[in-house]
């Protein structure tokens, strides 16, 4: 049987993928996505009903313009589907941290991303934000930051939406199919799966906590895949007003690995919460996806007790979840060393998804026009002691 052939093959289509399908599809691109499982799926990283954003982004000023113009494609999507994608209740962050010589709290790194790209915010007074949010157990010496325009997004709703679209524009999408192999070859890129090979002109391997093992030593041992936890918990009879109108939140009270966490207005009688520990590494393929209820009254009883009120932790359910964490907690957006004609946009480190139809949108300028309007400079492997391709840019 002769091989499927594409000008250009996305590989793995959760918040990276199909971003990069959908926008190559809108320009008309001749573009066919791969993914092993049929998403929006449960086992990778994009999914859990609900994923925070905000402009705001304590993990630096180069992200912020990637988060600003995926507000804006959210926006658009909503509009062209009539999805509810991303629900703009607001931002709330909070820094009970102890003062470390010369190291700026959560409040603080977010104040200077937010100053710097002109995002609207407020500073909260603590016994004003207890007057605003009656669920929420600030001290009296906490820091409390409200951006308006942040929210939370639905990650499932996100990638089906983008898939249905990119296939409404002409992508193909071969589902239920696991890559084997990326071959180089001098004019193409040969594909290995389960069912057969597909040629292509150039790959973007957006495969998440999967793409180690295609991508080979020089990049795998970057990318190291960690199990985490969301927890959901029930509301009290008494809890107190506001939580269905919550903005979503990000608490941090110390420096160390397991010293905060975020959560999510209540949907349907429970409240939403995790912390992106990034500890516990994993294979992929083989790891427990299991999860026990002890697990969610120790992150209770370790990040939430005294913090947030109103919630039973006696009633509680998880779902795991994918991070693949590279050494300094960024993004890697680059070609692969092995290969010009392949792109590695993927690694996210448990910040992607805010970013990724912009991200997406960047990944078709560099493939189609040669160059992103974004810069995604800070985003090479260079930074990691990788040198680039001859006659490649960075």
């Amino acid at each position: 049987m002769s091989p499927q052939t594409a000008d250009i093959v996305v590989l793995g289509l959760g918040a990276m993928g199909s971003a990069a399908l959908f926008q190559l599809a809108a320009r008309g691109a001749d573009v066919l996505g791969i993914d092993q499982f049929h998403p929006p799926h449960e086992f990778g990283s994009s999914h859990g009903e609900t994923r925070v954003t905000r402009l705001g982004v304590a993990e630096g000023t180069t992200l912020a313009p990637l988060v600003k113009r995926s507000h804006e494609i959210w926006k658009e999507l909503e509009g062209r589907t009539g999805e509810s994608l991303f629900g703009q209740v607001g931002f709330l962050a909070i820094s009970s941290e102890p003062s470390q010589p010369g190291a700026a709290d959560y409040v603080e790194r977010t104040l200077a991303v937010a100053r710097r790209s002109g995002t609207r915010h407020e500073l909260i007074a603590p016994e004003e934000a207890r007057r605003r949010y009656p669920w929420l157990n600030v001290a009296n010496g906490d820091r409390v930051y409200f951006e308006p325009e942040g929210g939370y997004l639905r990650p499932e709703r996100c990638v089906a939406a983008q898939l249905r679209l990119a296939a409404a524009a002409g992508a193909r999408l071969v589902l239920d199919t696991r890559v084997e192999a990326i071959v180089p070859h001098a004019g193409h890129v040969e594909i290995r799966t389960g069912k057969g090979r597909i040629l292509a002109g150039r790959v973007v391997v957006s495969a998440g906590a999967w793409a180690g093992r295609l991508l080979g030593p020089q990049v795998s041992g970057l990318l190291r895949p960690t199990r985490e936890i969301l927890h959901w918990y029930a509301l009290e009879p008494s809890a107190p007003a506001g939580w269905g109108e919550a903005p979503v939140y990000i608490w941090s009270y110390g420096h160390g690995v397991e010293e905060g966490f975020y959560g999510f207005p209540a949907f349907d009688g429970a409240v939403k919460l995790a912390h992106g520990e990034k500890t516990r590494s994993v294979d992929p393929d083989a790891f427990d996806r299991s999860s026990e209820e002890e697990e969610s009254r120790d992150f209770y009883a370790r990040s939430i007790a005294g913090r947030l009120k109103g919630l039973r932790v006696d009633q509680s359910r998880r779902k795991t979840c994918l991070y693949t964490v590279s050494p300094d907690n960024g993004f890697i957006i680059d070609q692969w060393p092995q290969c010009e004609r392949v792109l590695v946009v993927s690694p996210c480190s448990g910040h992607g998804f805010k970013h990724s139809a912009a991200i997406g949108e960047a990944v078709s300028q560099r493939l189609l026009d040669g160059a992103s309007r974004i810069d995604l400079a800070a985003f090479g492997l260079a930074r990691f002691g990788h040198a680039p391709l001859p006659g490649v840019a960075a």
